[in-house]
């Protein structure tokens, strides 16, 4: 059986199954789930797995999994990524009404992207030179660093995002190469392809300060809450350093500001990212927005407490691989059904994959 018979077979399993594979997209799409929580999605992905008699393993980071469709095991190990964490946005007009949370990134629809690419290589494995594995990664989204940081003081953890950590536990060391998808809302075609994403530094930042009654006295006390304000107009002061071609983004966020109105703040928390095209681009921008932070505290008396945690890198797709994903589209769609992306100022953790193997993806519309 020659490659377009097999593919087309393929193809004709993927329609076969599209119901089922859309009614597991909407299942996950109804209970979103944020990073290292993923239970009951990692649950109803097992569930697939076992359907297909497909050996796997499970409880990898915490909720991720990889499942094993062998072919003749004489070629490579192809991974096929899928993403299970949701994000955290309750003003979305879909949002979970019980936890605010949502698949606005369109996690859902990649993991039924690894499912039905499981289901249509399952028909043709006899005829696989090497192997498929599934990998149902957690925590592509880099949120709530102070909570993951707790579970890595809990041994449960020790790096934030979901592919670092199937790095650090050696979940990758069989995988010679790795294919994703992320849906895009970005393009009229139906397929992108190519391009690159920044990586970051992810970061923690505690002022502390000194109380006192905020009417009475506040004279005799530190206002951490301006320390931090102060931090932040020194990082602004630096943005017109930052060169055009390093694609600079620094964006934090105020997680506490204090504790009661009528006291002067001593205990004020941000996040933030610090985001570059290089590695050397975010190093030097962190070097300035460290900087400023620390000028914020000694504007006006109080402590920093600043906590730099690896981020993602910067991602860069593998030619080769990505040449015969173009052909494959093409010979799928055409080549008018194909947007050519250029760089992306956000970031993913397939940029930590792609520093280890040949890595690409697609961006679906």
């Amino acid at each position: 059986m020659d490659k377009k018979e097999l593919k087309k077979n393929a193809l004709a399993e993927i329609d076969r199954r599209a119901e089922e594979i859309i009614k597991y997209a909407q299942a996950i799409w109804e209970y979103p789930e944020l990073g290292f929580k993923e239970f009951k999605t990692a649950e109803l992905t097992e569930r697939k797995y076992e359907e297909m008699e497909w050996e796997y393993e499970n409880r990898i980071a915490i909720t991720g999994s990889k499942a094993y469709l062998k072919g003749d095991r004489t070629g490579p190990k192809i991974g096929i990524v899928g993403e299970l964490d949701a994000l955290h946005i309750p003003a979305h007009p879909e949002a979970h009404q019980a936890t605010g949370n949502i698949h606005a990134c369109g996690h859902h629809s990649q993991m039924a992207a690894m499912l039905g690419v499981g289901y249509g290589l399952d028909v043709v494995k006899e005829h696989l030179q090497g192997d498929i594995v599934m990998l149902a990664v957690p925590a592509e989204e880099y949120i709530e660093i102070d909570y993951r940081n707790k579970l890595r003081g809990e041994g449960k953890l020790e790096f934030f995002g979901g592919k670092q950590e199937f790095i650090r536990l050696g979940a990758m060391d069989d995988i010679d190469l790795c294919i994703g998808s992320h849906s895009a809302m970005d393009q009229t075609e139906l397929v992108g392809v190519g391009g690159s994403n920044n990586g970051f530094i992810g970061k923690l930042v505690h002022y502390i300060g000194k109380e006192a009654h905020a009417g009475g006295s506040p004279h005799k006390g530190i206002n951490a809450l301006n320390a931090a304000m102060m931090g932040l107009m020194g990082i602004h002061a630096n943005r017109e350093t930052f060169k055009d071609e390093d694609t600079i983004r620094v964006h934090p966020i105020i997680t506490k500001g204090g504790e009661i109105v009528n006291n002067v703040p001593a205990d004020v928390t941000m996040e933030s990212y610090v985001r570059g095209k290089t590695v050397e681009a975010i190093k030097d921008a962190n070097t300035k927005v460290n900087r400023a932070l620390r000028a914020g505290a000694l504007s006006v008396g109080a402590e920093v407490e600043i906590t730099d945690h690896p981020g993602y890198m910067p991602y860069t797709r593998d030619k080769s691989l990505e040449k015969v994903l173009v052909n494959s589209v093409i010979d799928l769609y055409g080549e008018d059904e194909i947007k050519h992306r250029g760089h992306s100022t956000g970031s993913t953790d397939m940029g930590d994959f792609s520093c280890i193997m040949p890595t690409t993806s697609i961006g679906m519309s």
